[in-house]
């Protein structure tokens, strides 16, 4: 049997990214989707554009 989309794209995932644990205060996790929301994007995107503005990789 072949392998799903799901599992594919978990593999890719597992060997092109890592993952990060943030913690925010609670509220802040809502703050932080509308502002993304405005942006149009993701919370993840919304801060790994953050992060790479601040280590000037954009």
């Amino acid at each position: 049997m072949g392998k799903t989309s799901a599992e594919v794209k978990e593999r890719y995932n597992k060997k092109a990214y890592e993952d990060i644990r943030l913690r925010v205060k609670k509220g802040q996790k809502e703050k932080i989707q509308a502002r993304a929301d405005e942006l149009q994007k993701s919370i993840n995107g919304y801060i790994v554009d953050l992060i790479e503005e601040d280590l000037g990789e954009k």
